[in-house]
C-alpha cells in the first residue's frame, strides 16, 4: 500500500511538473518582454479555432529547437476568447503536444492592442513579430508563414 502512494505521489508529481501554466498577460506585459529580450523572440498571435494558426506551430517549435544553439526564444500568445482560458487553451495544448511558452492575451480591444504590436496590423490571425534587440531587427507578418519563409525569416533574423 505504501508502494502505491509513492508510485501515484510521483505520477502526480510529474503530471503537474509537465503542465504548463498559462499566464494571463496585458499588451503594456508584452511590449516590456519584446523591448527587455537580450536573445532572439518570436511572438506569434494564434487561437485554438484558428486552422492556419494550428498548422504553423510545429514547424515553428520545430525550428526554434533547431537554433537552440542561437538562443532563439518563442512564445505563443493566444487570441482566445475568456471562455477559453485557461482551461480550453490548456487542453489544446496538451492534445496538440505544444511544448513552447504560452500565454494569454487579456484584451478586448483590438484597435487598442494592435498597433502597439504593429502599425499595420488589422488584428487577423496567425500574425508573427520576429525580434533581435542586439540586431535592431524587428519584422512583422499578418499571415500564415509556410516552413520555408519561417526558415528564411529566421536566417534574415540572425543575421545569417
Amino acid at each position: 500500500m505504501k508502494n502505491l502512494s509513492i508510485i501515484c505521489g510521483l505520477l502526480l508529481l510529474s503530471v503537474s511538473a509537465s503542465a504548463q501554466s498559462i499566464r494571463k498577460i496585458k499588451i503594456t506585459d508584452l511590449e516590456q518582454t519584446v523591448q527587455e529580450s537580450t536573445t532572439p523572440l518570436i511572438v506569434n498571435f494564434w487561437a485554438t479555432f484558428c486552422i492556419p494558426c494550428i498548422e504553423e506551430i510545429p514547424y515553428f517549435q520545430q525550428q526554434v529547437a533547431a537554433h537552440k544553439k542561437d538562443s532563439v526564444q518563442l512564445l505563443l500568445v493566444s487570441l482566445d476568447l475568456p471562455d477559453e482560458y485557461p482551461d480550453g487553451i490548456s487542453r489544446f495544448m496538451k492534445k496538440r503536444k505544444i511544448t513552447a511558452p504560452v500565454v494569454w492575451l487579456n484584451e478586448t480591444n483590438a484597435d487598442y492592442f494592435c498597433p502597439k504590436v504593429d502599425s499595420n496590423w488589422s488584428g487577423a490571425i496567425p500574425a508573427t513579430l520576429f525580434v533581435n534587440n542586439a540586431r535592431n531587427y524587428r519584422r512583422f507578418h499578418e499571415e500564415q508563414l509556410s516552413e520555408a519563409q519561417l526558415i528564411k525569416e529566421m536566417k534574415m533574423m540572425l543575421g545569417q
